[in-house]
């Protein structure tokens, strides 16, 4: 959980330093896309602007409360996107990498498990793990990953 809140919290921070947070949302499906095409819209995630609550919390079907404290916004081409923090989503970029330091830790204490779970991964990891021989290996994709690096199933388009 450690982890979610940080990342809440460095998005933030980025959004108040490239002054994301101006952006008014879109209430019309034209004006999504405007949103989205202009150069100032955001391609990182940054958190729901107030305009925006309401809409990300009928597609997330969850209370506005839960929105404006986990969720973000970005887009993706023309695209307005949305993802609001779970006890398993990530709302930041996938981690791609097959060498990670707390699978390595968790394989020197099990050295055959046949799972490595995601409190030793992390949430954002698109692999699945194992141990072999004390040394942690990424397995299969189990996360398909969009054009800009996020996990695609976390993410939904508001609706046009």
């Amino acid at each position: 959980m450690c982890g979610l809140v940080r990342l809440g919290q460095g998005m933030m921070v980025a959004a108040l330093a490239f002054g994301a947070l101006q952006f008014a949302g879109p209430a019309s499906a034209a004006s999504r896309a405007a949103y989205c095409s202009s150069h100032a819209a955001p391609r990182a995630a940054v958190p729901v602007p107030p305009e925006l609550e309401a809409k990300v919390a009928k597609a997330f079907n969850m209370p506005a409360d839960l929105v404006r404290n986990e969720g973000f916004v970005r887009c993706a081409g023309r695209r307005l996107l949305a993802c609001v923090i779970g006890a398993n989503l990530n709302c930041g970029k996938a981690n791609l990498s097959r060498s990670l330091p707390g699978a390595s830790q968790f394989c020197r204490e099990n050295p055959d498990a046949g799972n490595i779970p995601m409190a030793a991964t992390g949430h954002d990891t698109i692999y699945a793990w194992r141990c072999v021989r004390g040394r942690a290996v990424a397995t299969k994709a189990v996360v398909a990953v969009d054009a800009q690096g996020y996990d695609a199933g976390n993410w939904r388009e508001l609706d046009r």
